[in-house]
């Protein structure tokens, strides 16, 4: 015999019911098949899990480790039936950095009115395709063209770029700052998950850089005045921050936005969310 899901069904039936005669009640089985389970649970792990009297059934010592065992995988096991056969009715949008930016409380505001059916869950990843890769979401905002091998994506907006820098630096006092002139300047990247990469610059005007790995991260090293970076539009929608000031990039080339998936399992909720979040950035 090898152990079943089953088997834990009915040790927990037993010990929430306190009895093997409710238990079978609560399962829809006889009493004689619920002792016989119990049993059978018994002698493939070798031990004693419940005392049985005519006035009651009390869990043993190794019965309440068991229990505690069984109630988390049953849980699990359950979480999983549920994903799989109505997970279709959740929406999760994954992001690393800034989600939709200045967009994103509209998008969430106008989301249960366009798809009342289908519950939307925005979910921070920090990884390159904003938890999509991870099974973390089914659909991610992202701001680098995805693996076209495993995934589809589609732009939806295009951003500014902005330098952020410390609210003291000279800079500050601009409207604007160029390109050619960070190159001056220690940049700070991140090299997980950011939009930014050395080779905006041409290679003879390269910055000086330091890397990071987060945007929390990215910000306390922006604020200490040693290095400025540059960003998407959305994070400074995303991430006003004391100490920390964004001027537009005034010649960068903008940042595509896009909704990316994987290839073989879209949502059905999918042209929905591309579809409105390409309204928002038109109107803006």
């Amino acid at each position: 015999m090898s152990l079943e899901l089953r088997h834990l069904r009915c040790l927990l039936a037993i010990a929430e019911a306190g009895s093997f005669t409710d238990a079978a009640l609560d399962l829809g089985v006889s009493q004689a098949a619920v002792s016989r389970t119990l049993a059978a649970l018994e002698d493939e792990l070798g031990t004693r899990l419940l005392r049985r009297t005519t006035r009651e059934v009390t869990v043993t010592a190794a019965g309440a480790r068991v229990l505690s065992h069984a109630r988390r995988v049953l849980a699990e096991v359950d979480g999983l039936v549920h994903e799989a056969t109505v997970g279709r009715t959740r929406l999760r949008i994954g992001y690393a950095w800034s989600a939709m930016g200045r967009h994103t409380l509209a998008f969430q505001r106008r989301w249960p009115v366009l798809r009342a059916d289908t519950e939307l869950q925005l979910v921070r990843t920090n990884s390159a395709t904003g938890g999509l890769a991870e099974g973390a979401c089914d659909l991610a905002v992202v701001r680098t063209a995805p693996d076209e091998r495993r995934f589809d994506s589609v732009i939806v907006g295009l951003e500014r770029r902005f330098c952020a820098m410390a609210a003291d630096d000279p800079w500050a006092r601009r409207r604007f700052v160029r390109l050619a002139e960070t190159g001056s300047r220690t940049l700070v990247l991140d090299r997980r998950t950011g939009t930014t990469t050395i080779d905006l610059w041409p290679p003879q005007a390269r910055p000086a850089v330091e890397y990071t790995n987060d945007i929390d991260d990215w910000l306390a090293l922006i604020a200490t005045g040693r290095c400025v970076g540059v960003t998407a539009e959305a994070t400074v929608s995303q991430y006003p921050r004391p100490g920390i000031v964004f001027r537009p990039v005034r010649d960068a080339a903008p940042i595509a936005v896009r909704l990316a998936w994987w290839r073989d399992d879209p949502h059905p909720a999918g042209p929905a969310a591309v579809e409105l979040l390409t309204e928002l950035y038109r109107q803006a």
